[in-house]
C-alpha cells in the first residue's frame, strides 16, 4: 500500500476541514443545542419517559446520528466532487495510486471528521442531560460504522453529482426527511401498527436503534438486525465505489 499517497490525500481533506474549522464546529453544536432546547423543553414537558429514559436523553442518540449521517454525506462528496470540479482529479487518477487508496484517503478524512463531531455533540448533551453509555464498545462500533459507511455513500454521490446542486439533493430532501421518521425524537411503538411497519422500511431506524440501544439498552427492533442492515448498507456501498473504479463511470469523462 502506498501510505504516503494516502497520507496526502487525508491531511489535505483534514487541513481543509481546519481552515474553517470553527464553521464546522459552532454550526452542528448550535443547531444540536436548538433542537434540546426546542425538543427536550417543549416536548420533553409533556413526556416525561420513553421506555424508562428521559425524553431529553432519549433523543441523544438520534440527535447524533442524525449529525453523523448528513456530515459524513456531505464531506465526502464535496470532497471528491471538488477534484473533479477543477479537473485535478485526472492528475490523482494517473498516479501511482491504486483506487483504494484514494477512495481510503477520502474515505477516511471524511469518516474522521464526522466521528470528531459526533463526540463534540455527545460531550454538549452532557451539559443538558445525564448521558448514561451501558456498552460503550457498542457505541463507538456503532459511530464508526456509521461515519464510514455514509462515507463512502457520500463518496459514491460525489461521483455521481454534476453540479453543486446535486451535492445538496441527497442530504436534504432523502437523509434528513428519513432521519427524522427514523425515531430521532420518538419511539416508533408510539406510532399505530400500520405505520410501525412501513416505518421498518426505512434503514435509518435500525442505525439510530441500535446505536440507542448502546446507550439504554432500549431499541424498537432487534439490535442483532441493526448491526446486519448497518453492515449490508455497508458492503453495498464498498461495492459501488469499486464498480465506480472499475468502469471509470464520471471519472474519465
Amino acid at each position: 500500500m502506498n501510505i504516503q499517497a494516502v497520507r496526502a490525500i487525508y491531511g489535505f481533506e483534514m487541513d481543509r476541514w481546519k481552515r474553517t474549522l470553527t464553521q464546522s464546529i459552532v454550526s452542528p453544536v448550535l443547531s444540536t443545542s436548538l433542537y434540546f432546547v426546542v425538543f427536550g423543553t417543549a416536548i420533553g414537558s409533556r413526556i416525561a419517559e420513553i421506555d424508562g429514559v428521559a425524553y431529553g436523553a432519549f433523543i441523544v442518540p438520534g440527535l447524533v446520528m442524525m449529525l453523523l449521517l448528513t456530515e459524513s454525506t456531505s464531506n465526502a462528496a464535496f470532497g471528491i466532487y471538488f477534484p473533479r470540479f477543477t479537473g485535478t482529479i485526472y492528475e490523482l487518477l494517473s498516479a501511482p495510486i491504486s483506487p483504494f487508496e484514494i477512495a481510503l484517503g477520502y474515505v477516511g478524512a471524511a469518516a474522521t471528521k464526522s466521528i470528531v463531531l459526533g463526540l463534540i455533540i455527545l460531550a454538549t448533551a452532557s451539559l443538558f442531560v445525564p448521558l448514561h453509555i451501558a456498552h460503550p464498545f457498542w457505541m463507538l462500533a456503532f459511530l464508526v460504522l456509521t461515519a464510514v459507511t455514509f462515507s463512502l455513500f457520500g463518496f459514491i454521490l460525489g461521483i455521481w453529482a454534476d453540479g453543486f446542486e446535486k451535492l445538496q439533493i441527497v442530504p436534504m430532501l432523502i437523509l434528513m426527511p428519513l432521519t427524522f421518521l427514523g425515531g430521532t425524537f420518538y419511539s416508533i411503538k408510539m406510532l399505530p401498527p400500520f405505520w410501525q411497519t412501513v416505518t421498518l422500511f426505512n434503514p435509518i431506524v435500525y442505525l439510530i436503534n441500535g446505536f440507542r440501544w448502546s446507550f439504554y439498552e432500549v431499541s424498537d427492533v432487534n439490535i442483532g438486525v441493526s448491526l446486519a442492515m448497518t453492515l449490508g448498507f455497508l458492503s453495498l456501498c464498498l461495492v459501488a465505489v469499486w464498480w465506480i473504479f472499475k468502469t471509470g463511470y464520471r471519472l474519465k469523462q
